[in-house]
């Protein structure tokens, strides 16, 4: 039975990633800053909560890294941990980076510390790629990122690189655009536009506020993309993967799938916002998936308005069953 050890196992990908871990037999581990007073409500919602074992752990630390990974010995790491708001990294830049960066360099000199073939996987980010004018970004494409997340996001890929090369490591990054589900939290456009939605439908009065409506984003469904990480430490060689669906869409668009999806019109209910801005964006995400296509056998089977439906359906629920 093999054994993996999942940084940040709170968030959407982290809970996601354990209920297929353990659906294939893994003993799955997981870990944040403070194991004790982390309610886990991800990992309750997916009903997986009492099957993961759970430990403190604070990846800026080495001594942390290094006395979890001995005592669990895990066979594969996921680094799916750090500050995760694109938005929130322009106000904590340095947070950004220590919780990216220092934590993936961690993690990766634990590996090479123990001297046990643990195979790691480093969750990067399209963000590295920064405004690609229009074309979709492959495993080749430059990096040019214009937010401190991404910044953060490609030293870690470049630190794994590093280490793959200079030592041997089996490390490898997944580029993954965006991708969502009913897990979100609201800090998320996507969580809260689906949530102000519903709220409306129910009879909520409320306007929604949002910033630029017109960037385009490569919208995937996150279940599908955490089988991706799995197959990248499956391969018999490691490498780094762009996962994608390989078409983009309008935030405006997003807003109308799910403002349509309860039956409403979404020009009656949204504000712009222009303190809702970022100092610098990103016009155009779309990624190109075609390696991940061939090498790892996975293609995205959801699009940007099925995620937005999908999303819409599990809230409408939530909502349903909260009011009774």
């Amino acid at each position: 039975m093999k054994k993996a050890l999942i940084c940040g196992i709170s968030g959407q990908d982290g809970a996601y990633l354990a209920k297929l871990l353990l659906d294939k037999g893994y003993t799955v581990c997981g870990t944040s800053r403070d194991a004790q007073m982390s309610s886990f409500r991800n990992l309750v919602q997916l009903g997986i909560r009492d099957q993961v074992k759970l430990e403190s752990m604070a990846t800026t630390d080495f001594r942390s890294v290094l006395q979890v990974v001995s005592k669990f010995d895990p066979d594969e790491i996921y680094n799916l941990a750090g500050q995760s708001s694109v938005g929130l990294s322009f106000e904590q830049p340095v947070e950004t980076l220590e919780s990216m960066a220092t934590a993936t360099l961690n993690l990766l000199e634990v590996i090479r510390f123990v001297a046990k073939p643990i195979r790691f996987y480093n969750a990067g980010s399209s963000e590295c790629f920064g405004n690609t004018h229009g074309e979709p970004a492959d495993e080749n494409t430059p990096f040019r990122p214009r937010s401190p997340y991404g910044v953060a996001k490609a030293a870690a890929f470049w630190e794994v690189a590093n280490y793959r090369e200079a030592y041997g490591l089996f490390a490898c990054s997944g580029i993954l655009y965006n991708h969502e589900s009913p897990l979100r939290p609201e800090r998320f456009v996507t969580q809260k536009i689906v949530t102000t939605a519903c709220r409306i439908a129910a009879g909520s009065k409320e306007t929604l506020r949002l910033g630029n409506i017109d960037i385009e984003r490569d919208w995937g469904w996150a279940p599908e993309y955490v089988e991706a990480m799995w197959r990248m430490l499956q391969q018999a060689v490691a490498d780094d993967y762009v996962i994608a669906t390989g078409a983009s869409y309008k935030l405006k668009t997003f807003i109308e799938e799910a403002f349509a999806a309860v039956g409403l019109n979404w020009q009656e209910h949204i504000m712009i916002d222009q303190s809702l801005f970022r100092p610098s964006e990103i016009a155009r995400g779309q990624g190109n998936p075609a390696k991940a296509q061939q090498q790892l056998g996975w293609q995205a089977q959801f699009q940007m308005p099925d995620v937005a439906r999908m999303m819409v359906e599990v809230k409408r629920a939530a909502l349903s069953v909260s009011s009774n």
